[in-house]
């Protein structure tokens, strides 16, 4: 083989290898966490059963009942969180923004939320003895993410840096920690950790924080919105979802399908807002 050659196939094999690895601009991702409302409650119904294909879900468990294997990318239909999960926010989140998006942008959700789980299950440093803790009925969920959830999270989020680009955050979480003063600094500190593990530049990924069942609603935890109303005073790029108006289920706890749809169309409203699209 000549020199002049093997420098050609040299360059043609490393630009392959780029182009495999390479971020696409176009393909935006979302990390998505929380607790049972972010995990989806309600179930889907027919209008829920197509998707745009440029709206992808990554797998973050196996699910065998769906033919979805850990971390790969599948067309977003519910569920989105685990095997046997529900409609939720993400659902409409992701619809809305590909709506409005050009085409040739992409979306991408990664959801990971555990129902019932105290923020304090997504702290890296304290999992374990949170775990220990867990009621038995959360530790079966809890197993799924391999003990983890925050772990996980992060495992898939840097497989799917490999596609596309991290644009934001979705939190819907609170219900289990009404009356803590503290949950506003154990989010920015959950937040703060998954800036640094993905290597993200905090002005540019905002964390979008939905309020929980509306005291419009009867919303039960309705209380905690007031808390949840503080998060941008601890964060600076942080925003709080309304859920006036959302419609829920009738233990006042979880959303019911359109409150779901709603919530989620709020989610997308505002991200497209702050990425400049009208």
């Amino acid at each position: 083989m000549n020199k002049k050659l093997g420098l050609i196939l040299l360059v043609g094999l490393l630009f392959t290898q780029v182009r495999c690895f390479s971020q696409d601009p176009d393909f935006q991702i979302y990390l998505c966490i929380g607790q049972s409302n972010m995990e989806g409650a309600a179930r889907a119904e027919k209008q829920d059963s197509t998707v745009d294909p440029r709206f992808l879900v990554m797998a973050a468990v196996d699910c065998q009942n769906l033919g979805r294997t850990m971390g790969n990318w599948y067309p977003a239909v519910p569920p989105l969180c685990r095997c046997r999960t529900n409609l939720g926010p993400a659902d409409y989140f992701g619809r809305t923004m590909v709506e409005h998006l050009p085409k040739k942008v992409k979306v991408g959700v990664i959801v990971v939320a555990i129902g019932g789980c105290k923020i304090e299950l997504f702290d890296k440093d304290n999992v374990q003895s949170y775990v220990e803790t867990a009621p038995f009925w959360m530790k079966g969920m809890i197993k799924e993410y391999n003990g983890n959830p925050y772990g996980r999270l992060v495992e898939m989020a840097k497989l799917a840096q490999k596609d596309g680009v991290i644009k934001g955050i979705l939190l819907h979480q609170g219900e289990s920690n009404i009356n803590d003063s503290l949950w506003t600094r154990k989010v920015k500190g959950v937040y703060n950790n998954l800036i640094a593990d993905l290597n993200l530049d905090p002005g540019k990924v905002p964390l979008l924080a939905g309020e929980v069942v509306h005291a419009d609603q009867g919303g039960v935890s309705a209380g905690m919105n007031a808390t949840i109303a503080t998060l941008p005073q601890t964060i600076p790029n942080a925003y709080v979802i309304s859920s006036a108006g959302c419609t829920d289920g009738p233990d006042n706890l979880h959303f019911n399908a359109a409150g779901y749809r709603e919530l989620g169309k709020r989610y997308a409203e505002k991200m497209l807002s702050l990425i400049g699209v009208k």
